[in-house]
């Protein structure tokens, strides 16, 4: 079974964005924000961007 990391770093890889709800109903993830920070610190550049809907702001992920 491939790591939370390598499942996370796949799904970017496939021009995805990534999302705290989409890591965890997907990948089971609930810390999707030091999984992004291992990810970084291995070299990979992904970009945070802030995303709102209503009152509720998010942090999206993006491999570029």
């Amino acid at each position: 079974m491939k790591s939370q990391n390598e499942r996370i770093l796949a799904h970017m890889t496939r021009g995805q964005p990534i999302t705290p709800m989409t890591a965890l109903s997907r990948y089971g993830c609930l810390r999707l924000a030091a999984r992004i920070a291992e990810l970084k610190r291995k070299g990979h550049d992904i970009r945070t961007h802030m995303v709102r809907r209503g009152s509720k702001v998010f942090a999206a992920y993006r491999l570029v």
